[in-house]
């Protein structure tokens, strides 16, 4: 009868904690582990074994005496078939590109979940290792790229694994997400990153002149077109086009697009001669183009050239973990715009703005960081300095106390004024507003969790907001 033999994992990391628990874990799992506080010692151990070497292999960045990078590398040129997997606490975009472009099947960041560890060192089990591909990792700097929420750490993960491409991507996310930033991110790790990132908003050009812009023209070819203009693809070629707001195209300029996309040339607005360009397409909307494509305002087989890879920006209220870190990154960047010493937030201050809702995402973060930096007096930014707009407390010591004596003088005035809408209707969509505001910027958005602190089920809770207009 024959018997499957278990899976070999050797685990290398300085942290006794860390290889305790995946020593149990995969073990329990029915796999044979060895493990390694250094790289050296697994080095060692690899080139000498003539039989039984790793199936798997599962390595820390950050280690004494050699990087787990520079390990990767090594063990890449000794068994390019060795599955590597990359498990680190720096939960940064840099470590997750120069993981991949060390060779690295995935990438893992800590905390991880065990199970989806063991899954994973399944997986990579089962492959035969990808080809090598000798490629240096750069040292990159990447402003605002923070994050070690789940979403953010998908949106890591996937740079990562394009960093050796030149593929189209399409980027969605709401407003203010950071989708340019992903879109630059994408360009400055990838073999492009020598050449041109050019970013067009094709949202803030007039629609008439949006194919001049990004074609150019020639002299002569309109009314004011004085001397030759070199577009937005020309400027780009061998490089990368970044196509913000793509979804308010026009359908015109989207069958323009798609021929570029096919062909890859174009001509100017008034020319003759065909114009060959190599550049990669990051596009990015905050609509839902599937809608768009069912309702006729996008062309399906743009679309689809595209939408090769897919990116989700997500909306902070889905990261809220990484607010503290992206205030703490904006009030520094915003002291050094400004020129003073760089303000703290105080913890009560810090908890209030996690809890915020935070409707414009990452942007609205960046100007409340530059605003507490200009208003709060002091180093230190306390509750009190926290507008009410973002959150804040009412700007009075008896905000708990004040508020039914100001809802009995707004009654009298309005009685006083002869209002002939009874008090109720006018007062109680307001209240009611205003309520599950507090309520959903407390559970960050949760609507299971607003509607249990305002006593209500869930399903009255999104009748409320349908009936008030409410987004939520």
């Amino acid at each position: 009868m024959h018997t499957k033999k278990a899976i070999n994992v050797w685990v290398v990391d300085d942290d006794d904690s860390v290889r305790w628990v995946l020593e149990k874990a995969l073990t329990g799992a029915a796999m044979h582990v060895r493990g390694f506080s250094a790289p050296s010692d697994a080095l060692n151990n690899l080139e000498d074994l003539e039989h039984d070497k790793p199936d798997v292999l599962i390595t820390d960045i950050r280690m004494p005496g050699m990087d787990g990078l520079e390990f990767a590398r090594k063990i890449e040129s000794l068994d390019a078939s060795l599955p590597i997997i990359v498990i680190t606490a720096h939960t940064d975009l840099d470590s997750a590109v120069a993981a991949y472009q060390s060779g690295a099947f995935e990438y893992l960041p800590k905390p991880f979940d065990i199970d989806e560890a063991v899954s994973l060192v399944r997986r990579a089990a089962r492959t035969n290792g990808a080809e090598a591909t000798e490629v240096t990792a750069r040292d990159t700097t990447l402003s605002g790229m923070v994050g070690q929420a789940p979403a953010m750490q998908e949106v890591f993960r996937t740079i990562g694994r394009l960093s050796r491409s030149s593929m189209t991507v399409l980027i969605t996310g709401e407003s203010g997400t950071g989708k340019e930033l992903i879109a630059r991110a994408l360009h400055e790790n990838s073999p492009r990153v020598q050449q041109a990132f050019i970013a067009l908003n094709t949202t803030a050009i007039a629609a008439e002149l949006l194919e001049s812009e990004l074609f150019g023209h020639e002299r002569g070819a309109f009314t004011g077109a004085e001397r030759r203009h070199i577009g937005r693809f020309e400027q780009a070629d061998g490089g990368t086009l970044f196509l913000d707001e793509i979804g308010d195209m026009s359908v015109d300029l989207q069958t323009r697009l798609l021929r570029v996309l096919a062909e890859g040339e174009f001509f100017r607005v008034g020319g003759q001669d065909a114009i060959k360009v190599d550049v990669r397409i990051v596009a990015a909307t905050n609509q839902d183009l599937n809608k768009a494509v069912t309702e006729g305002r996008f062309r399906e087989d743009l679309f689809h050239r595209l939408n090769v890879m897919h990116i989700a920006a997500p909306p902070l209220r889905d990261r809220t973990e990484d607010i503290p870190a992206l205030l703490q990154h904006y009030l520094t960047a915003a002291s050094e715009e400004l020129g003073v010493v760089s303000k703290e937030l105080a913890p009560d201050a810090l908890k209030l703005l996690q809890r915020f809702n935070w409707p414009g995402n990452v942007r609205q973060l960046i100007n409340v960081a530059r605003r507490l930096t200009v208003t709060a007096p002091g180093n230190e930014i306390r509750v009190d300095d926290v507008q009410e707009e973002f959150g804040g407390l009412l700007n009075n010591d008896d905000h708990n106390c004040e508020w039914p004596v100001t809802l009995g003088l707004w009654a009298a005035t309005t009685l006083e004024s002869n209002n002939a809408v009874p008090l109720l209707e006018l007062a109680q969509p307001e209240f009611e507003k205003a309520l599950i505001s507090a309520a959903l910027n407390h559970a960050c958005g949760r609507k299971q969790e607003a509607a249990k602190l305002l006593g209500w089920g869930r399903n009255t809770l999104s009748r409320k907001l349908k009936e008030l207009g409410i987004e939520g």
